[in-house]
């Protein structure tokens, strides 16, 4: 969900970013974290636990917890909530550690 509308506030207009999700093309906007707009678009579940495979989200947003670790352009438990969205990314979401390709 984004706020697009407000009474008080006004929100200039972002360029849009296309990147992959999952071999996907979608779109998010300037200044988003790759977390961030995932979450905008729905996508709530950015990878799974280690041990039990148990569903992880955007939680913290600080980079503290992992719960939003993800496969980046190849590279296995990026922090996606502290890495800014780029045109032209791979995301994928991880299953455990991950794998480097």
């Amino acid at each position: 969900m984004r706020v697009e509308k407000h009474p008080i506030l006004e929100f200039p207009m972002k360029a849009e970013i296309p990147f992959y999700y999952n071999g996907e093309l979608i779109k998010g906007f300037e200044g988003d974290t790759i977390a961030s707009a995932l979450h905008a678009l729905g996508i709530k579940v950015l990878s799974k636990s280690i041990h039990h495979k148990r569903a992880r989200g955007f939680y913290c947003a600080i980079g503290n917890c992992g719960s939003c670790n993800m496969t980046v352009n190849h590279v296995p438990n990026v922090r996606t909530c502290m890495t800014k969205l780029e045109p032209g990314m791979i995301v994928e979401s991880q299953e455990g550690l991950g794998i480097l390709k």
